[in-house]
């Protein structure tokens, strides 16, 4: 499947295709790269989701850049916190999946910055839109983070809505960083520089009391 908000940029790429090729055969071929690197960056492929009420699941696709302890978390989880930083190149798939299942129930949409998602700083300063998920057993922060490319982020539900661990929630387009926060008693199973796959890989185990 293919995400519906990649039609515009079909369109745009299919049009100017048929113009260069009117001009020229041979420019067609730019036109027609892009139509196809588009295809492929809203590619949003369908996956066996390993549910578990005790797994946190990863909300994105992309390589762990960071794993921090936080000593209090004020926002939300209202604690002590484990940040998770994901950052994600052009050539991953852009979807956000619910780490758990859940109701929204905090959202806050913060403009900012386009610095390279890469930077460590890029979390505080860059555009952000930032979702609380809640159920009976812990409460996930999942950040939507733009980047020097990606300047576009995409959330389907609103507050309130109940969300299914693995169900996409959102998409943030050309390249990004999501970041995910969970409570001090969630046991971490992933480690800096591991590759991790959106409703897949499992971050982390919430441990017994």
């Amino acid at each position: 499947m293919v995400a519906r908000e990649s039609v515009p940029y079909l369109l745009v790429s299919a049009v100017l295709g048929i113009l260069f090729y009117a001009v020229l055969p041979a420019l067609a071929v730019l036109p027609a790269v892009a139509f196809l690197f588009i295809l492929f960056f809203f590619r949003n492929p369908g996956r066996q989701i390993p549910k578990n009420d005790t797994h946190v699941l990863s909300p994105a696709d992309g390589r762990v850049q960071a794993i921090e302890t936080i000593d209090y978390e004020d926002t939300f989880i209202q604690g002590k916190a484990v940040r998770i930083s994901i950052f994600l190149s052009m050539l991953n798939v852009h979807f956000n999946r619910s780490p758990i299942n859940g109701k929204i129930i905090y959202t806050v949409y913060r403009p900012g910055k386009y610095l390279p998602a890469f930077k460590s700083h890029a979390s505080g300063l860059n555009e952000r839109n930032t979702v609380g998920i809640e159920n009976s057993q812990m409460r996930v922060l999942v950040h939507q983070i733009t980047g020097f490319v990606a300047r576009r982020i995409v959330c389907y539900p609103q507050k309130g809505d109940r969300l299914e661990q693995g169900q996409v929630f959102g998409l943030i387009k050309f390249g990004s960083c999501t970041e995910i926060l969970v409570p001090a008693d969630v046991k971490v199973l992933v480690r800096e520089g591991q590759k991790v796959t959106a409703g897949i890989t499992v971050l982390g185990v919430l441990e017994d009391d």
